[in-house]
C-alpha cells in the first residue's frame, strides 16, 4: 500500500424507531474486459452493432462448437489483479454455472467458482482529505456475459439480442468492508478509475460495461467489530442483493432504501430473507426478484470443454513491468512535484486523459498556476459546453502558452482570461494573438507613474481620503487599470500608488 496518512471514516449510522443500526455492504462489480473479441470466440465486441450481428457459432451454442480461451482477456484480468495488489493464481479453472438464462443459448454460464484467476487484493477508497478506507477484494474471476432480452418492442413478444453473449467479464468481488452508500459509490468510482488507467475496462456504466450487484445488510453497533475480529459472518445481518446497478446515484438511493426496509422489519420482530432484489428508480424502492441462490443451487461443475488454465510467473512478471503509473501514485507525485493541494491533485488525476493534459501544460511551468487554469478555466468551460478533454478546443500547448505569458508578465490575469476566450473560440497561437491585437501588458514604470500622477492630480480630495484610510487606495488602482484598458501591470500599479500616497 502507498504511504498515505489517513483516518478511516466512521460507519454510517441509521436511527431506527428503537435502536441505532449500521450498514454493511459488499459489491460484486462486473467489468467488461476491453477486448476486440469475446472470451471464447472471435466475434466482435463492438457496442451498438445491429442486433445479433456479433454472434459466432460458439455464442449461439451450435452443436459441436467448442470454446477457445482468448489469451488477451486473461492478460487483462492479470493486469487488473496486479494493479489491485492481488495474488495472481498461476492455476485457475472454468466451471459451468447451470442457470436458466433466456438470452444465453448454452443454458449455462462459463465462469470460475473454485479456482479464480485472481485472489485477494485491496483498493484504497478516499472519502475526502485525510479520510480513506481500505476495501479488501476477495477475488476476480473471468466469466462470459449473457445476452439481452428486450420486452418493450412488442406487446406480445420478447426479443433476444445475442451480441453481448460471450463477452468477457471480470467479476470483482469485495469483502463486506463498505460502511455507507456514499462509500459504495466512491468504491465503484475508484475501481472504475483504476480500470481506465489500466485500459482493462472502459467503465462506461451507461453502455452496460460496468455494473454492480450490491449486497446490503444492517447490524447493531459493535457487531461489525466482532466480525472483523473473528471473520464470523454470523455477527452480521442477513444480506439482500440488489442486482444490476448501473448508476452511482441510483446505487446510493437503493442502498439507503434497502437499509431502512430491513431495519423496519427487524424492529417489528421479523427476520430478513436472503434474496435478490431489483431497484425501481421511479418508485425509489427495491422489490423482490427471487430467493437468493447459493453456489450448490447452480450445480457448478468443471467445464469439460476447457482445460485448466496454467500460466507462468515470468509472463505475469512481464505484464507487471507494463503497468502504468496508477492513480494513487500519480496523485502523490502531483502533490510533491507540483506543490498541489490534495483536492487539486485528486481532480486532476480522476481521469487519465485529464492527468496527461495537465502534465503537458505544467511541464517547465508553475504547477499551481497551471492547475488553477486547467481546473477552473478549462474544465469549467468544458463542463458548461458538455465536452471532455478529448474534445477541448484549447490544446495543452496553447494553454501552456497563456500561462507562460502570465509568468513573463506580458499579460495580466484579466487579459489572460480574454486571451483564453479568443483561443477557445477562434484558436491560434497565444503569443501571436497578444502581439497582433495589442494586448501586451504595460510594464513601463514611467508610463504607469505618469498615469497615476494624472489621476491623482485630478482627484485631490480622493488622495487625502486615501492617505487617511489606506484601504481606499484600491480606487486609484481601478482608475489606472481603466485608463490603460486593463493593460497596466497590477503589481507595478499597486507599488507606485502606495509610494505616492505614503
Amino acid at each position: 500500500m502507498l504511504d498515505l496518512t489517513y483516518t478511516a471514516p466512521a460507519p454510517k449510522v441509521i436511527s431506527g424507531a428503537k435502536h441505532d443500526w449500521e450498514l454493511v455492504i459488499g459489491l460484486e462489480v462486473h467489468a467488461q474486459v476491453s477486448s476486440n473479441a469475446k472470451l471464447f470466440s472471435g466475434a466482435s465486441t463492438q457496442f451498438g452493432a445491429e442486433p445479433n450481428s456479433n454472434v459466432a457459432f460458439v455464442d449461439a451454442a451450435m452443436p459441436g462448437m467448442l470454446p477457445v480461451i482468448n489469451e488477451y482477456c486473461v492478460e487483462q484480468a492479470v493486469r487488473t489483479g496486479l494493479a489491485l495488489k492481488a495474488d495472481i493464481n498461476l492455476y485457475s479453472a472454468f466451471d459451468r454455472k447451470n442457470y436458466f438464462y433466456p438470452d444465453l443459448p448454452q443454458g449455462y454460464q462459463i465462469s470460475q467458482l473454485y479456482h479464480p484467476i485472481v485472489g485477494e487484493g485491496e483498493i484504497l477508497v478516499e472519502m475526502g482529505e485525510g479520510m480513506a478506507r481500505v476495501v479488501r477484494v476477495e477475488r476476480i474471476h473471468l466469466e462470459q456475459d449473457a445476452g439481452k432480452s428486450i420486452h418493450d418492442m412488442d406487446p406480445n413478444m420478447s426479443f433476444v439480442d445475442l451480441n453481448r453473449t460471450g463477452v468477457a467479464l471480470m467479476e470483482i468481488v469485495s469483502r463486506p468492508d463498505i460502511r455507507g452508500s456514499e462509500e459504495a459509490a466512491a468504491y465503484v468510482t475508484k475501481l472504475r478509475q483504476i480500470l481506465r488507467y489500466l485500459g482493462t475496462c472502459e467503465g462506461n456504466m451507461q453502455n452496460g460495461n460496468l455494473r454492480a450487484d450490491v449486497n446490503v445488510s444492517v447490524c447493531r453497533p459493535g457487531d461489525y467489530e466482532r466480525y472483523m475480529e473473528t471473520q464470523d459472518f454470523s455477527h452480521l445481518g442477513t444480506r439482500c442483493e440488489i442486482k444490476n446497478m448501473n448508476s452511482l446515484r441510483f446505487m446510493q438511493a437503493a442502498i439507503d432504501y434497502e437499509a431502512r426496509r430491513q431495519i423496519a422489519i427487524l424492529e417489528d420482530g421479523g427476520k430478513i430473507d436472503q434474496e435478490t432484489r431489483l431497484y425501481d428508480p421511479d418508485k425509489n424502492e427495491t422489490r423482490s426478484m427471487r430467493s437468493k441462490e447459493e453456489a450448490h443451487d447452480y450445480r457448478y461443475f468443471p467445464c469439460p470443454d476447457l482445460l485448466p488454465l496454467t500460466i507462468e510467473q515470468d509472463w505475469v512478471d512481464d505484464i507487471a513491468k507494463t503497468l502504468p503509473e496508477l492513480p494513487d501514485a500519480k496523485k502523490l507525485r502531483f502533490i510533491s512535484e507540483f506543490g498541489l493541494s490534495d483536492y487539486d491533485a485528486s481532480v486532476l488525476t480522476a481521469d487519465v486523459a485529464n492527468a496527461a493534459f495537465f502534465e503537458d501544460v505544467a511541464k517547465g511551468r508553475d504547477g499551481k498556476l497551471a492547475a488553477n487554469w486547467v481546473i477552473n478555466e478549462l474544465f469549467g468551460r468544458l463542463k458548461k459546453d458538455e465536452k471532455t478533454i478529448k474534445d477541448s478546443p484549447v490544446s495543452a500547448e496553447q494553454l501552456g502558452g497563456i500561462i507562460t505569458l502570465i509568468t513573463k508578465g506580458d499579460i495580466s490575469g484579466k487579459i489572460a482570461k480574454q486571451l483564453f476566450e479568443i483561443v477557445y473560440t477562434e484558436g491560434g497561437d497565444p503569443a501571436e494573438i497578444v502581439e497582433a491585437r495589442g494586448m501586451k501588458q504595460v510594464t513601463d514604470m514611467g508610463a504607469i507613474e505618469a498615469t497615476v500622477d494624472e489621476i491623482m492630480a485630478a482627484n485631490p480630495a480622493q488622495v487625502e481620503k486615501a492617505r487617511e484610510n489606506p484601504k481606499l487606495a484600491g480606487w486609484f488602482v481601478g482608475q489606472v487599470m481603466k485608463a490603460t484598458g486593463g493593460k497596466a501591470n497590477p503589481k507595478a500599479v499597486n507599488e507606485i500608488i502606495a509610494k505616492k500616497l505614503n
